[in-house]
């Protein structure tokens, strides 16, 4: 873990560098993976260094409220939080009326997130810093993400790591010191774009995903082991997602 860790903090800072920033910004939304990116780029850079935004809606927890802000106390960012709903609720209103019938669910998710995207973009134009994107390899890999949305950004520091790594690489970092909140590592994970969402309700778990996913994408086998229909679903999930990773931001190569 402590060399995946240092690689991808020479990475980052060789990317920031190449590309003339020394501030980031990104959507601290209470869950792992933006917790592991504001917590590398705080060793990169100070968390001073370091815009954290929680962008709220009615479907995040107070859950999500607490770890965030202990992530930012914990290591010292620029914290802040913005209660988006108004904007949801304003974009779902004239979408209605400019489409004569009731939005589906997944427009009203997806919108969230592209209203947290263009506000963080926002953010950087006014004030400098580079956005930076949190998904992981196994959300890119099977399109769970949002274009336009939770993929922008100038980098995607964790796009290179599989998620059941990601688990692993913050408990290892806690050991060093706390950086993170325990909750955030045991809680279930969840987008919270609609009450009651978890990942697993559109993904297999995760440590069963990234087996198929190593066999699939890494080792690039023909006969993958594994439940032949969930093997076949994750294919499906990869080949159908192809367009979305030809516009994803890059990711660190550790």
């Amino acid at each position: 873990m402590e060399k995946l860790w240092n690689d991808l903090k020479n990475e980052f800072k060789s990317h920031l560098d190449k590309n003339g920033f020394n501030k980031v910004i990104l959507g601290l939304s209470g869950g792992l993976d933006s917790a592991i990116v504001a917590v590398l780029a705080s060793d990169v850079l100070g968390g001073e260094n370091v815009r954290a935004i929680m962008m709220k809606t009615k479907y995040t927890s107070q859950l999500s409220l607490d770890i965030a802000s202990k992530i930012a106390e914990l290591n010292n960012l620029n914290y802040q939080e913005i209660d988006i709903d108004e904007l949801v609720d304003f974009e779902v209103k004239m979408l209605e009326k400019s489409f004569g019938e009731p939005v589906k669910g997944i427009v009203i998710e997806n919108l969230q997130a592209r209203i947290r995207g263009q506000i963080l973009m926002a953010y950087s134009n006014q004030m400098g810093g580079m956005v930076l994107a949190c998904g992981n390899k196994s959300e890119a890999l099977t399109g769970y993400c949002t274009l336009y949305g939770d993929t922008c950004g100038g980098v995607m520091p964790i796009g290179g790591v599989y998620k059941s790594k990601i688990f692993e690489l913050a408990r290892w970092r806690n050991t060093i010191k706390k950086v993170l909140p325990v909750e955030v590592i045991s809680r279930a994970p969840s987008a919270e774009l609609a009450y009651n969402q978890k990942d697993e309700n559109s993904l297999p778990p995760y440590p069963i995903l990234d087996d198929i996913l190593k066999q699939l994408v890494d080792e690039k086998k023909e006969v993958i082991v594994g439940d032949k229909v969930v093997v076949n679903r994750v294919k499906k999930l990869v080949k159908s997602s192809e367009f979305k990773r030809f516009q994803m931001p890059p990711y660190l190569k550790v």
